[in-house]
């Protein structure tokens, strides 16, 4: 577990970070901001989503899991979380703060990296994978805190949560899914981080939370469709 609370650590450290610059940041420069992450954002989601064996499986998977996400309002729950948080750390509980800890939250644990490298360190001790991620991650934390606040900082606790499942659960997770269905597990993540960069961009707005059993059903899928093609 020592490489998912390295992880967690620099989230907080970089969210801190930008939490003292963001003051002295003016708005047009945020604007800025919120266009280069909405882009790059874009670009990632792009790359992670083509890495897909069968784009049959993602939509299959993206409306499974879209229809139980919205069946079981995972997106009000994340914020009603969210506005809990915010009021426990005298923020106001306001919507800024729930969306700051949504939109970090999937950002920092939908790419391969979150499940390869927890997978690694549980597994054969390697943190080379998590701590590279860290880095990139705090960095991020910066921007993200600077623009949306307290809330980014704590999406450290889904990082704890998600990563320490697939760090704890590695030695018999990683057999289980295999390259396929960790392949098919980044690439719908990407279809996740798709949503955000338009979010971002003020082109549309997704219940990004309501889609995330999609993960789920994206590498049960994949496994059985890549054995029969």
């Amino acid at each position: 577990m020592l490489a998912v609370l390295i992880n967690c650590a620099t989230v907080i450290v970089g969210s801190i970070i930008g939490l003292l610059v963001g003051r002295h940041i003016k708005d047009s420069f945020k604007e800025i901001v919120f266009s280069c992450c909405g882009l790059i954002t874009l670009v990632m989601g792009i790359q992670m989503a083509l890495g897909s064996s069968n784009f049959l499986v993602l939509l299959v998977a993206l409306l499974l899991g879209g229809a139980i996400g919205y069946l079981l309002k995972i997106e009000d729950r994340v914020y009603n979380l969210g506005e809990k948080l915010g009021k426990a750390s005298k923020s106001g509980g306001t919507q800024n703060f729930a969306k700051g800890f949504l939109t970090a939250s999937v950002l920092f644990c939908s790419g391969a990296m979150s499940v390869v490298g927890s997978i690694q360190a549980g597994t054969t001790g390697e943190m080379t994978t998590i701590l590279i991620k860290s880095v990139m991650d705090g960095c991020m934390a910066v921007i993200f805190a600077s623009v949306y606040g307290i809330g980014v900082m704590f999406s450290f606790l889904f990082i704890l949560v998600y990563q320490g499942f697939f760090t704890l659960a590695g030695g018999w997770l990683q057999p289980l899914l295999g390259e396929v269905g960790i392949a098919e597990l980044s690439a719908e993540g990407g279809v996740l981080l798709l949503m955000i960069g338009f979010g971002l961009l003020r082109i549309k707005e997704f219940k990004t939370a309501n889609f995330l059993p999609a993960l789920v059903f994206a590498p049960v899928l994949g496994i059985p469709v890549s054995k029969i093609l």
